[in-house]
């Protein structure tokens, strides 16, 4: 490899209390254009403990934030079996998967529940892999392409298992998954061809591995009643759709009436240290350490870390890229759209489900616009999607909601869970890769597997030391790294030139050149408050830069996002933007993170 990967080592009665109401942004019931989706409303007070973003996800339509189950904060030390970090689809799901083995299990999460990813996904269940089952076994080979398939259709059924187990209404159903060329047959007949060659040998891998695909010549969709002419499709059979939220706090209240389950919110973990003889990885560890900001420690045999990004300088860090993806909800009558999951071919490709929006309508969910966290302006996203739905499907009616959301691309294609480098209980989940939902219910069968002593079948696919396959995407990774290390040169560069010129509710990074960079948020309530934090991620020290679309500081380095006051969203930074001129700031790591910090960070 060109350049070499930096791998650093590494039954209490239930708390509740009741937490402040969440007040989401007033309701979008009008077009992007009219709503102006590119700069939304000001998050209310406690907005960004439910959520990441100033934006609302469809979802919260019929799953409010309120229903989300409440937990009280850790106050005091504790023992366990196992500790989980998170409280997404990958968290639940493998706490889920322990607890029903008889393991007491502790999840910890800095804010609130579902406050992450999964509940700004797209609520898509494929086995229809984005990556193509071509690319994948010119990285993974057949066996590991045949892993892909088999474990990613479990995930699908095993959704559906527990749906039917537990009497979860959450829109849970099988359907199709339809691909298309992103060219129109007539208009760009060769490009077309072209595409639908490739879509053929594409089905072909597919079918090898074991999916149940077939191709279908001038297959048209349902519905699709406008411009371009995109016929000619692979027709992917046992796929699914469901509600994400309703599933994750159905299972949630599964487990909050479990005696092997506690759960502790609004507590963020700072550390996490294995125990036993040895130093590093060297040796035998037996237990693990998991501190917290407010000085407690939860001692266990093992903890999972799913976070969406492990809580760490480097490691599998470098061997991801961080992406942020689009999506709007736009009505639609009621049985004119065929009830499908369908993607195009484009490399910033879209996809589309629906989800009943009332009794005569449902809602196109589309997605996609993807670009890398920090790189590009976000502005005219939401536009491209609504024309993209309304050039093809000319029924198309109001666009009520709009939003964002974060997704990790490994260089592999794969997501990383197991063991991470370099440790013996420590356990991560991360690079979903467009697939988040499937790869979180994987997760908890491998993980659980893996905790019970057993080798998983799937494992040497997923694992995060594998080797290979990351050998066999140096190129890839080199590429990333040096672009990542051209975001340092937001370091001599500045966004506004003076406070004045800052429009209320919105940010930017202020560069006095011989200081540390500022970002600089502008209240919009009418006070024209002022907030000034470090504009460095306490992470690696990239530049934040400002994301006008959710109202969050973005680091464009390795991903980690802050709310506009300057609290941590998303890792792998651990703390806040550090505060200046007297604002205040809370679990702060800021600058002490040292920049090539040996151990976890």
């Amino acid at each position: 490899m060109p350049k070499p990967t930096i791998r650093l080592p590494a039954l209490i009665q239930r708390q509740k209390s009741a937490q402040a109401e969440i007040v989401p942004p007033t309701p979008r019931n009008m077009t992007t254009q009219a709503a102006g989706f590119e700069h939304p409303p000001q998050p209310k007070a406690n907005y960004f403990d439910a959520t990441s973003g100033a934006t609302e996800p469809v979802w919260v339509r019929t799953e409010p934030y309120s229903n989300r189950p409440q937990f009280s904060k850790l106050d005091q030390d504790l023992e366990t079996d196992v500790v989980v970090v998170g409280s997404g689809i990958s968290g639940v799901q493998t706490a889920y998967e322990l607890v029903t083995r008889g393991y007491n299990v502790v999840m910890l999460e800095a804010r609130g529940i579902l406050s992450g990813e999964t509940g700004r996904t797209s609520g898509h269940l494929a086995s229809a892999l984005d990556d193509g089952y071509a690319n994948i076994a010119s990285k993974h080979g057949k066996n590991g392409a045949k892993i892909a398939a088999e474990s990613h259709q479990w995930a699908i059924n095993r959704v559906g298992e527990l749906v039917q187990k537990h009497h979860i209404d959450c829109e849970y159903r099988k359907l199709r998954g339809i691909q298309v060329s992103q060219y129109d047959r007539n208009k760009q007949a060769k490009d077309h061809d072209k595409e639908i060659e490739e879509l053929k040998e594409e089905v072909e891998k597919a079918q090898e591995f074991g999916i149940n695909v077939k191709f279908e010549q001038g297959y048209k969709v349902k519905g699709w009643d406008g411009e371009p002419d995109q016929r000619d499709a692979a027709i992917f059979s046992d796929q699914a759709t469901f509600h994400p939220t309703k599933y994750v706090n159905a299972l949630l209240k599964f487990l909050d009436k479990q005696h092997n389950f506690r759960c502790y919110t609004h507590t963020r973990v700072s550390d996490t240290q294995e125990k036993g003889f040895g130093i590093g990885p060297i040796g035998s560890k037996t237990s693990v350490e998991v501190k917290t900001y407010e000085g407690h420690t939860v001692t266990a045999k093992d903890v999972v870390m799913a976070t969406c990004v492990p809580l760490q300088k480097l490691s599998v860090i470098a061997e991801m890229e961080y992406m942020r993806t689009y999506a709007l909800a736009i009505k639609v009558p009621k049985g004119y759209v065929e009830d499908v999951l369908l993607y195009d071919l484009a490399e910033a490709y879209k996809y589309i489900r629906l989800t009943e929006a009332d009794a005569e309508n449902d809602y196109i969910v589309i997605g996609g616009c993807d670009h890398k966290v920090g790189q590009e302006d976000p502005e005219g996203r939401f536009q491209e999607l609504e024309t993209w739905v309304r050039e093809r499907f000319t029924k198309a009616g109001s666009v009520d909601y709009a939003w964002s959301g974060q997704v990790f691309e490994p260089a592999d294609y794969m997501a990383f869970i197991g063991l991470d480098p370099g440790t013996q209980h420590t356990y991560i989940i991360t690079g979903d890769s467009g697939n988040g939902l499937t790869h979180g219910v994987i997760a908890g069968e491998i993980i659980a597997s893996e905790i019970e002593g057993k080798t998983h079948p799937w494992n040497p696919l997923y694992k995060p030391t594998r080797i290979s396959s990351l050998l066999k995407s140096a190129t890839k990774i080199l590429s990333h790294d040096l672009q990542i290390n051209a975001q340092y040169k937001r370091h001599l560069t500045s966004d506004i030139e003076d406070l004045a010129a800052l429009p209320p509710g919105q940010g930017g990074v202020l560069n006095p050149k011989t200081k540390t960079p500022i970002a600089v948020y502008k209240e919009d309530d009418g006070s024209d408050t002022i907030h000034k934090f470090s504009a460095l991620c306490p992470h690696m020290q990239g530049v934040v830069c400002w994301n006008p679309t959710e109202k969050s500081w973005d680091c464009p380095v390795h991903g980690s996002r802050f709310s506009k006051e300057g609290k941590n969203l998303m890792g792998p930074a651990k703390g806040n933007l550090a505060p200046v001129d007297g604002e205040e700031g809370s679990e702060n790591v800021g600058l002490k993170e040292k920049v090539m910090g040996v151990g976890k960070a």
